[in-house]
């Protein structure tokens, strides 16, 4: 516990903080509005001593709260017909909150820890002065993002809690639950990507949207590129390095999702993830260099990514999650280790996220620690296998050879790790 004096130092300096930043946004904005470097303070050790003269029941400190809520009343009730610099009545909430978060610095400085009352006032010192940042960006917004922040809110905080944690079925021990907490992890890590690609990184800046896509989704991001190095020459060289760098952050995506689910497989794969990513970056960043400094002229721009937050992706998600659940663990008790590392090589066609967070969460009967590192490195090899198709495909041939050759070698080096790990354990 800090001494009373600690404290009423406190409350004194956070108001005066308060109060310095209020005064000095107004008065750049050439605005008079009640509160200040002096007011706040006072308002913070009116309410402190306030709230002494009766800890227990509040009563002081609350009729206090009321008689700065009737004179703010009164102020806007007078000065409401006033306009602002954009001809707008001068009714905003701002002012009122600010005054009445001063006065309750004190009884929160004296009653709750310290970082409480720091915590409150450095927040709406933040919201206070970031007025038009937070309005631009609040005009940037479309409409649509706030129904996918509101479906990201349905998918986490409505569903999930309703869903049963035991199994209801026997052909696997995934429960409703764990497949939908696979659902968010993929769609939460490809949301953050969604939105730095929409709204912070620029368009026409291919290598960042390639290392954002591969987080998002390396295959739709191979695919874009690809076709793009296709369509447009001048920016070709920019293009294969994209496509090398979205397979590349495809390892570090798996990991912080599978670490969510399993840490020691997370732990277990990390090594060999981390220098496969590595390679691939090095890869890319060799063929860049190579191609001296050819950039776009800022006319072709890559299509926004698409909302990973649909109710119908999730859903499609889900199914194939269980789908491949079931078919994994039909596979390990008909034909062993053999079965779980065909059906790694066969899911490389497509996702391969549903297979792995499958082994992450044990849906294939609890596989042990190393089979399951081989069957990852076998599904990510094969997913980049066809993704060099992919790359070669689209782009006309010519175009994809290097990353494709790129993307190749990764997948070799990846099989090379898990043959090694298979040998390993058959020599133990």
């Amino acid at each position: 516990m800090q001494p009373p004096i600690l404290r009423l130092l406190l409350l004194i300096g956070l108001g005066f903080f308060l109060g310095l930043a209020f005064e000095e946004f107004y008065a750049r904005a050439h605005q008079k509005r009640p509160g200040g470097i002096r007011t706040f303070p006072l308002l913070a050790l009116a309410g402190a001593l306030l709230y002494l003269l009766d800890p227990a029941h509040l009563l002081p400190v609350s009729i206090g709260l009321l008689a700065l809520s009737a004179w703010l009343t009164c102020y806007y009730w007078q000065h409401g017909r006033e306009t602002d610099a954009d001809g707008f009545p001068n009714v905003g909430l701002v002012v009122p909150v600010c005054n009445v978060l001063a006065y309750l610095l004190g009884p929160i400085s004296l009653a709750e820890p310290p970082w409480v009352a720091v915590g409150a006032t450095v927040a709406c010192v933040l919201f206070l002065t970031a007025r038009e940042g937070l309005h631009g960006f609040a005009r940037r917004i479309e409409l649509a993002e706030i129904v996918n922040a509101g479906r990201f809110l349905l998918l986490t905080g409505f569903i999930l809690p309703v869903l049963p944690t035991t199994p209801v079925t026997s052909l696997t021990s995934l429960t409703p639950f764990q497949v939908w907490l696979a659902v968010i992890a993929v769609c939460s890590v490809s949301y953050a990507s969604y939105l730095l690609q929409r709204y912070i990184v620029p368009a026409e800046a291919t290598l960042l949207t390639a290392v954002l896509g591969g987080f998002y989704s390396s295959t739709a991001t191979v695919v874009v590129l690809a076709r793009r190095a296709r369509a447009d020459a001048t920016g070709l060289r920019q293009e294969q390095t994209g496509i090398i760098l979205a397979t590349s952050v495809m390892y570090p995506r798996l990991l912080i999702v599978i670490s969510l689910f399993d840490p020691p497989l997370a732990l277990a794969l990390a090594p060999a993830f981390l220098g496969l990513c590595a390679i691939g970056l090095v890869m890319a960043a060799g063929w860049y260099r190579t191609g001296g400094s050819v950039h776009r002229d800022g006319t072709a721009t890559a299509p926004p990514p698409a909302n990973p937050l649909a109710l119908g992706t999730a859903a499609i998600f889900a199914v194939m999650f269980v789908l491949v659940s079931i078919v994994t663990a039909w596979a390990t008790r008909h034909f062993g280790t053999l079965g779980i590392y065909s059906v790694a090589a066969i899911v490389g066609v497509s996702d391969i996220n549903p297979f792995v967070l499958t082994l992450a969460q044990h849906g294939a009967g609890g596989v042990p620690a190393t089979v399951a590192v081989v069957a990852t490195l076998l599904a990510t090899s094969s997913n980049n296998v066809f993704q060099a198709i992919y790359a070669a495909a689209y782009s006309g041939g010519k175009a994809g050879w290097v990353p494709s050759a790129a993307l190749v070698l990764l997948a070799l080096c990846g099989i090379a790790v898990a043959v090694a790990l298979v040998l390993n354990i058959g020599g133990a």
